[in-house]
């Protein structure tokens, strides 16, 4: 019988691997699912022609050229690229009646010479605004095997917008294509494009990507499932207006043990400090390490943690000064209730809280809490997140850490499912999946879906995942896994990072499923330690620099088998 994590306190951790995967057909049988073929691969036959020759509606190809195979840096990660065709071009180029502001949906696309015969939308982070090279990194930290570099035919837009954000919010048709509209508009557009450029179109089309591009993926499993056979979605935010709201209630709770600058102002950062957290990470460690069957520096039973560890008492109380050996009673207060979750006056959920993980030690989940609020969430929540929109003008009369300071969790936070004659569409509308734990769509032909979680997400709640796949289970008659699948990779900040294997490839198990019918029961995650192409600072020393750990499919988790390396995956099975 399945287990659900939620009611049962049963862990639910996961590490996500690199290209190494363990895969195996799990417990819930698809056999009476659609079985889709396999890509066959094609050869690039056009490039330079390709803007000139190419007719399609509301499109401007701005450029096509030949890339040499060689390195590709990004985001300080160098890639030996494929040799491809970089297109670049602009759809429904506009100016808005409101805002009077130039709009159009940029993209690029890179279609390798030799292709592998899939499409790869990569669905990009933040509020967009940008076309980040579309290298198809999508999954895990300094991924191994990118799309681009695995054949991908790869697409990446700015989502009908350009910087600066989030000003864009203003605009109600920038709304929409930030919310759903870019991604139903680009992937005809890019399906077309593939043929083209080698004479037939995507035998097999997949979306992915992590946070914002979590939850583009997301949305698109629900909106348009007739386009996509495959669906990676890592650490979701597909609740986007409640978290971003979140995020301002946040900063009023760490306001009260905050310290005050010159101006009397808080600093958040004083609210809880690095050894402050480092401390309640280690208690954690100390107090739930053993709890999957060794004691090995790494927390995988995380469910069974949240029974075992109390913030209460296993952390120190501070009778003193604050030095870092313990918390006072009035930060214990405020993180109990920040981990909770934000309620309305009437005690409803307007969020959901988040696990204790040893995870909190990290860098990001701290900057999430403490940082994000004034300088991300503020000026999001007042123009995109919120109907009517602030303006420009008003915004700017305060600070983004005033504007959250000063939101009303009880009147405020109803404008996200507010509407006006010029804003017809709520936010909660045009940002989330029209209804999450419906996929029949994605499920009836044949489509898979895998969604991966850090456990200590500083911004996007892993209880929200967790809530998600157990409803999906629920209305599918406890035969989800047929078609989706989640992992949690333990310890793991917003999409990499904190003291956890964080080091995947999910695309590769994605798209053995979909063509091969091979289930994924485990994914192999590898941590980023001393050779590393982008080292991890945060491993703890007594790690091994090449650490694996199994991610299991929710609600199992990695344990111990008894005997074995336990700086190895293949000692630890999903139960």
């Amino acid at each position: 019988m399945r287990r659900n994590l939620l009611r049962q306190q049963q862990p639910l951790a996961l590490s996500v691997a690199t290209a190494a995967l363990l895969m195996g057909c799990g417990g819930s049988s698809d056999a009476a699912l659609p079985q889709l073929s396999a890509a066959t691969p094609a050869t690039l036959q056009s490039c330079a022609t390709l803007a000139s020759s190419l007719a399609l509606p509301d499109t401007r190809i701005t450029s096509a050229e030949q890339i040499a195979a060689g390195p590709l840096t990004l985001q300080g990660v160098v890639t030996q690229a494929p040799a491809h065709c970089l297109v670049k071009g602009k759809m429904k180029e506009r100016t808005s009646p409101v805002d009077g502001a130039a709009y159009a949906i940029g993209f690029e696309m890179r279609l390798p010479v030799d292709w592998n015969g899939r499409f790869l939308h990569q669905a990009n982070g933040g509020l967009d605004g940008s076309v980040v090279t579309a290298l198809g990194s999508v999954s895990g930290a300094a991924p191994v095997a990118p799309g681009l570099v695995q054949g991908f035919a790869v697409l990446s837009s700015d989502a009908g917008h350009g910087a600066p954000t989030p000003f864009f919010g203003v605009d109600p048709q920038a709304r929409l294509d930030y919310g759903y509209q870019a991604v139903g508009t680009l992937t005809p557009m890019a399906k077309n494009l593939i043929k083209s450029a080698y004479g037939k179109a995507p035998d097999r089309s997949y979306i992915a990507g992590c946070s914002n591009g979590g939850r583009h993926a997301m949305v698109a499993a629900s909106r348009y499932a007739e386009q996509y056979d495959g669906v990676l979605a890592g650490n979701p935010g597909f609740s986007l207006p409640k978290a971003a709201t979140t995020q301002l209630w946040k900063a009023q709770q760490y306001a009260k043990v905050a310290t005050r600058d010159a101006n009397g102002q808080p600093d958040l950062n004083t609210a809880v400090t690095p050894a402050e957290f480092k401390l309640i990470s280690s208690r954690m460690v100390a107090r739930c390490d053993a709890l999957d069957g060794v004691a090995d520096g790494q927390v995988n039973d995380v469910a069974a943690c949240q029974a075992a560890f109390s913030l209460q008492n296993d952390v120190p109380t501070c009778t003193g000064t604050r030095d870092g050996s313990c918390i006072t009673s009035e930060q214990k207060s405020v993180l109990a209730s920040v981990f909770a979750g934000p309620k309305n006056s009437k005690g409803e959920a307007l969020y959901q809280g988040t696990w204790f993980d040893p995870g909190i030690a990290g860098a990001n989940f701290a900057s999430w809490h403490f940082g994000a609020p004034a300088t991300r969430d503020a000026g999001a929540v007042a123009f995109i997140f919120t109907s009517p929109p602030s303006t420009v003008a008003a915004f700017s009369a305060t600070t983004g850490l005033q504007y959250a300071l000063n939101f009303n969790m009880e009147t405020d936070y109803q404008k996200i499912f507010a509407t006006t004659s010029v804003y017809t569409e709520s936010p909660w509308s045009f940002m989330t999946p029209p209804n999450p734990s419906d996929l029949n769509t994605l499920k009836n032909r044949g489509a898979k879906m895998i969604v991966f979680h850090g456990v200590a997400d500083g911004v996007f709640s892993p209880i929200d995942s967790a809530r998600w796949m157990d409803q999906l289970q629920a209305s599918n008659s406890n035969n989800a896994d047929a078609f989706a699948r989640l992992f949690f990779i333990p310890g793991m900040n917003h999409c990499s990072g904190g003291p956890a294997t964080d080091q995947f490839d999910m695309l590769a198990p994605l798209v053995a499923w979909v063509e091969q019918g091979k289930a994924p029961d485990s994914v192999t995650a590898k941590a980023r330690g001393t050779g590393a192409s982008v080292v991890n600072a945060e491993l703890p020393a007594t790690w091994s620099a090449n650490r694996t750990r199994p991610l299991c499919v929710y609600p199992k988790v990695a344990r111990y088998n008894g005997t074995g390396d336990v700086e190895s995956a293949s000692s630890f099975s999903c139960k």
